[in-house]
């Protein structure tokens, strides 16, 4: 079937007629100062036989030009058959932490040593790619928790604002229980098997107005699943005035907590002392099974103005050019 996108353009049909109604005709040009006594012999003399033939059907073809402009503007489209469309997928949103210690150096890319963001955010924007039909959003918690990206179907724009995160960018603190409410609230209206969050920290909750089991505890009511994630190796060697020795550079994560926020929100705790850790946490987050949305449908639509538009160019030009010929 065929409809027009902006029916009301069709309202500017009688404006020829207006103008031609309420507005005042031109003036005619002035008369001759050389007066002849057999003007009117010129005037009673018969029209050229071309001029004649045309005069007629001007107005017809003007008229038809303005009507199939106006069919133009008003965008005619033909709608096709309706299809079915089945959206599928969960609804997965990211919180990364961007506090000080995620500069610390212990996690290895490709043979070079990278701070623990960096290696997030080469694991995490894989991991992002691969969730075709998911919503994916992203939020950033330091001292602070800001909602980065809510859900959208466009992942490469979620990875870019992911890649595009600098430590210290919300504080040097870490907030995980205001995170955990931000998103809590952010998914409040999804569906419960919907609601999941995947948690990213390397410490333990030094900032926030509500504390990570508070939180959790929020969490559970909304039906909200969390995934926690540790992220920071067990040693790593260092050197000082006495030479080399080993610390622990993950000695301020608290897995007591992550690991009772998983459990709380029916989630599970995960600890990724490497690169090659995070990537097979993310490998089996990525075997979340897909829930079946409502099913959409939709028409194609094909646009048709450029037929009328084309019809309404070419009585214009054949006006113009029958007006040069007079």
């Amino acid at each position: 079937m065929i409809e027009f996108a902006w029916f009301w353009v069709f309202l500017v049909l009688p404006l020829p007629w207006l103008v031609r109604r309420w507005l005042p005709a031109a003036p005619e040009p002035g008369r001759a100062a050389l007066r002849t006594p057999f003007i009117e012999e010129f005037e009673q003399l018969p029209s050229t036989q071309g001029v004649k033939r045309v005069k007629p059907y001007g107005l017809w073809i003007a008229l038809a030009g303005w009507l199939l402009l106006v069919g133009a503007a008003a965008r005619p489209q033909w709608l096709g058959e309706p299809i079915e469309q089945t959206v599928s997928g969960r609804d997965l949103m990211l919180a990364v932490d961007l506090s000080g210690s995620m500069e610390i150096e212990d996690f290895f890319l490709e043979g070079r040593a990278v701070d623990r963001l960096t290696a997030t955010q080469w694991v995490a924007g894989q991991f992002i790619e691969r969730r075709v039909g998911d919503r994916v959003g992203l939020i950033l918690f330091g001292e602070q928790a800001y909602l980065q990206a809510p859900l959208t179907f466009d992942r490469t724009t979620v990875h870019i604002l992911l890649d595009e995160a600098a430590i210290g960018l919300a504080g040097d603190k870490t907030a995980i229980g205001d995170a955990i409410g931000l998103a809590a609230k952010r998914l409040r209206d999804n569906p419960a098997e919907q609601r999941v969050l995947i948690l990213l920290s390397d410490g333990a909750n030094t900032a926030g107005a509500v504390s990570p089991m508070q939180a959790a505890e929020l969490a559970a009511r909304e039906k909200l699943k969390i995934y926690t994630i540790g992220v920071g190796a067990d040693q790593m060697v260092v050197s000082d005035l006495f030479g080399t020795r080993r610390v622990n550079p993950s000695k301020d994560l608290d897995e007591v907590t992550m690991n009772g926020i998983a459990e709380k929100t029916g989630g599970r705790y995960f600890r990724a002392r490497d690169t090659n850790e995070l990537e097979q946490i993310y490998a089996l987050l990525d075997e979340l099974e897909p829930v079946e949305r409502a099913k959409h449908f939709y028409r194609p639509r094909t646009e048709l103005y450029p037929w009328p538009l084309a019809a309404s160019l070419l009585l214009a030009s054949f006006l113009a050019v029958t007006k040069l010929r007079e």
